[in-house]
């Protein structure tokens, strides 16, 4: 039955965001593991919307391809 024994770690983790906050630091850099999530989120939002604009800009000169002119 260690669930029922178990510490107790609400009041740590409350004072831990509470000074990240008071330091101004975004939800969502507050944690151990932010760093390794946001990186490949930020890759695929910039490089999504990077491709989404080349392909635009691609089909408004009137090419339907990625990178050949056909």
């Amino acid at each position: 039955m260690g669930l029922v024994d178990a510490p107790n770690k609400v009041p740590q983790n409350q004072r831990f965001y509470q000074q990240a906050y008071k330091a101004h630091t975004r939800l969502w850099q507050i944690g151990s593991r932010s760093r390794w999530m946001m990186t490949p989120y930020t890759i695929l939002l910039w490089g999504s919307l990077g491709a989404t604009l080349w392909c635009s800009g691609r089909k408004v000169m009137g090419y339907n391809t990625w990178f050949s002119k056909d």
